[in-house]
């Protein structure tokens, strides 16, 4: 796909011209987040050298995940393990516990087999091209240019959700996501400088994030609002085209929240799939359409439990590729049972340490609860 595809076009239908007039949008840019960069727990001052390991950390627990959230787990990785080498020799359920509650759990899999990679292959330090970054675990192309360009102010451009944004409304990209990606960062690469690629990156994620916003964009306060081809349209706000989703169906479920005294059991879900490694009360499987009954029937094997009691509701998640429904069932059992193979009694007042994911975490509010 090239610049010239019939799918992209400007008002009148003529097909956009990066020459006229992109010459003067770097620099302007640049000028522009000069006055207006926002402070970030992982972005140095001006003038001052970024640290390749917090660049990396920042942008693997920001896929898909607001700079709100990120903030706070960021400070706490950063004064847990400083440094690469200190995350490298942590142990995957140690990172997996301080990852709690930030979701998509695979990044803390990949981001611990990732430090452990740099640790053992490249002495603790970052490849600095993107093609060395791409050969580490969990990073892809996206992550690999954003870590070039920002941390080693390598020539290349990466393109986030907020520069999608932008650029799909500067040229008015009339084709949907994803397929307008490829013509998406040939755009975007139009705005980089002859220097300061990793500034010209990061000026054009806070334009997005702060001018160029999904609704009511700022249009007068935008560097860029000269030859915006969406402004000019007016139709700014409908860019970027999306295909419509599709909706994912409705799973179902039960979980048990069986405590015994002041313990609460627990296990730990296998290590690849959904959630792979975190922590959990025994469940059913997720299963579209399944009745209670036969959800009921999946409960754990305990002495003991000679009725369990359904709580009045249900809790309910919503994953990325499916919503989620869960009939919660309690138990309490005797000071010596034993819990069931693969499973553990966990002090209720330790929880907050444990590796709970956030649907768990419902789950046992929902079940302790009056």
């Amino acid at each position: 796909m090239t610049l010239t595809n019939a799918t992209v076009r400007r008002k009148k239908g003529h097909s956009p011209d990066i020459a006229d007039p992109s010459a003067a949008r770097p620099a302007l840019l640049l000028a522009w987040y000069d006055r207006h960069r926002r402070v970030l727990p992982w972005r140095p001052q001006a003038g001052q050298r970024p640290d390749p390991y917090a660049v990396w950390l920042s942008e693997i627990m920001l896929q898909q995940t607001g700079v709100k959230t990120v903030g706070p787990y960021f400070e706490k990785f950063l004064a847990r393990w400083p440094d690469v080498a200190a995350l490298g020799r942590a142990s995957l359920d140690d990172v997996l516990r301080m990852w709690a509650g930030l979701g998509y759990y695979s990044r803390a899999r990949n981001l611990h087999a990732c430090a452990v990679s740099v640790l053992r292959d490249h002495g603790g330090v970052f490849p600095d091209t993107e093609e060395g970054l791409r050969s580490l675990p969990g990073i892809g192309p996206y992550t690999a240019a954003a870590i070039a360009a920002i941390a080693f102010d390598r020539r290349t451009m990466p393109v986030d959700g907020n520069i999608e944004r932008v650029v799909s409304r500067l040229f008015a990209v009339e084709e949907p996501l994803p397929q307008a990606k490829p013509v998406i960062q040939q755009f975007a690469a139009t705005l980089l400088g002859a220097s300061r690629a990793g500034d010209s990156a990061q000026a054009l994620m806070d334009l997005g994030a702060t001018i160029c916003t999904p609704k009511k964009p700022i249009c007068s306060l935008c560097p860029l609002n000269e030859g915006c081809a969406g402004r000019q349209r007016g139709d700014q706000e409908s860019f970027p085209r999306k295909a419509p989703k599709k909706a994912g169906e409705l799973r179902r479920g039960a979980a048990f929240v069986v405590t015994r005294g002041d313990e609460l059991l627990l296990r730990s879900r296998p290590e690849k799939g959904l959630l792979g490694g975190m922590t959990e009360v025994p469940g059913s499987d997720w299963r579209a359409a399944q009745e209670d009954k036969a959800a009921l029937e999946q409960a754990p094997q305990l002495g003991g439990v000679t009725r369990w009691h359904r709580k009045v509701g249900v809790v309910t998640h919503v994953f990325t590729h499916f919503p989620l429904e869960l009939v919660v069932y309690t138990a309490h059992v005797p000071a010596r049972a034993r819990a069931p193979q693969g499973m553990r009694w966990v002090p209720i007042a330790t929880l907050e340490g444990e590796a709970l994911p956030n649907v768990m975490r419902k789950v046992i509010a929902h079940g302790m609860g009056a």
